[in-house]
């Protein structure tokens, strides 16, 4: 049995034990836990990534009672525990997604094996979220720049919004059609990086100026991919980062080293199939990175006024944890008032 004072000095979310309350109130600060962040569902154990999820579950060191109920009840692709094996069978079958390979080649001869060059910003059902990805071919001495050559953007529904090659503006020195696909008669013709730049952003801005752009309450769209800011770069625009929702940078998605994972790794792992296996299509990375925003989006999180820790009005800024006041408190109560420190994607279901 724990005495009273080792469960008081141990924290609330990721049960860790510190020797002295003053110790388990700076670990608090700079730890923003909160109701955000990943949890076993059946120790309720917070964690700060399903990789590290995963591993308190099924790694080499799991902890073997949650590893037991998991392995009878829990979903492999998004780590819930569910009510009975029969009812884990069901679920999982539904939460497995299938590759987009084959509905591809339909989709690209609907589009004239080619182009979606024209992009319909004016329709009322316009897309409110949108996927983007880019293919590179090798610009430079060697090869070795990448240069923009084909762009898609898909919405939620799978749907290509926009495709084309695009002409970049120096000359190809390695096509890499291994992975690309790309061949010069592809951007012989093709539509010049300006003209690409131009449409994008115009529409992602959906006729509001950059400055003015805001996450909620706005007609701009939010922009989801992998690795966006390279695929930004190359397409030498710019969007807000408050805007942007990259799969990459996304903390329950990263390594527990704080690196990324690949989009085939995040594909395989909580999706349910494989991607990039010989030449890679920008459409597949769109329909994968949507899918896992749409993922992490629905997720149940608890309602909060001021979910972030950046929030003026929070109480844990505005006491900014002193630490005569928080060492009152029980670890229950200091997560209470815990932020986290990123913004979460379930939020933009409620704007």
């Amino acid at each position: 049995m724990e005495s009273s004072e080792t469960l008081r000095n141990k924290c609330a979310a990721c049960y860790r034990q510190f020797n002295k309350i003053e110790h388990l109130v700076e670990h608090m600060k700079i730890s923003y836990h909160s109701g955000h962040e990943p949890t076993c569902g059946v120790c309720k154990k917070h964690c700060r990534s399903f990789e590290s999820l995963r591993e308190h579950l099924i790694g080499p060191l799991p902890k073997q009672e949650c590893k037991n109920i998991f392995s009878l009840r829990g979903c492999r692709f998004c780590m819930t525990i569910l009510e009975s094996p029969n009812a884990r069978r069901i679920h999982q079958e539904r939460c497995q997604f299938s590759s987009v390979n084959s509905g591809l080649t339909t989709r690209m001869a609907a589009l004239g094996l080619r182009d979606k060059a024209m992009i319909d910003y004016t329709s009322s059902r316009s897309p409110r979220v949108v996927a983007l990805s880019c293919k590179m071919v090798g610009g430079g001495s060697d090869g070795s720049l990448d240069l923009c050559a084909r762009v898609c953007i898909t919405d939620e529904s799978d749907n290509v919004v926009f495709h084309t090659y695009v002409k970049p503006s120096m000359a190809v020195a390695s096509y890499r059609y291994e992975t690309t696909g790309i061949r010069p008669e592809n951007l012989r013709d093709a539509m010049p990086l300006k003209q690409v730049q131009r449409k994008i952003q115009e529409f992602l801005c959906n006729g509001e100026p950059m400055w003015k752009i805001r996450p909620r309450g706005g007609k701009a769209r939010i922009l989801v991919g992998h690795g966006l800011d390279h695929d930004l770069d190359c397409l030498q625009l710019e969007y807000p980062s408050s805007m942007i929702r990259d799969t990459a940078k996304y903390p329950p998605l990263m390594k527990t080293s704080k690196l990324s994972n690949s989009l085939k790794y995040l594909t395989q792992a909580y999706l349910g199939y494989d991607v990039h296996f010989g030449i890679q299509d920008p459409y597949e990375d769109c329909v994968a990175t949507m899918r896992l925003y749409t993922r992490m989006r629905y997720q149940k999180h608890k309602i909060e006024a001021y979910p972030l820790a950046a929030d003026a009005q929070n109480r844990s800024n505005q006491v900014v944890w002193r630490q005569s006041e928080v060492e009152r408190m029980s670890p229950d109560e200091m997560l209470s008032i815990s932020r986290s420190d990123y913004y979460c994607w379930c939020l933009d279901s409620l704007a």
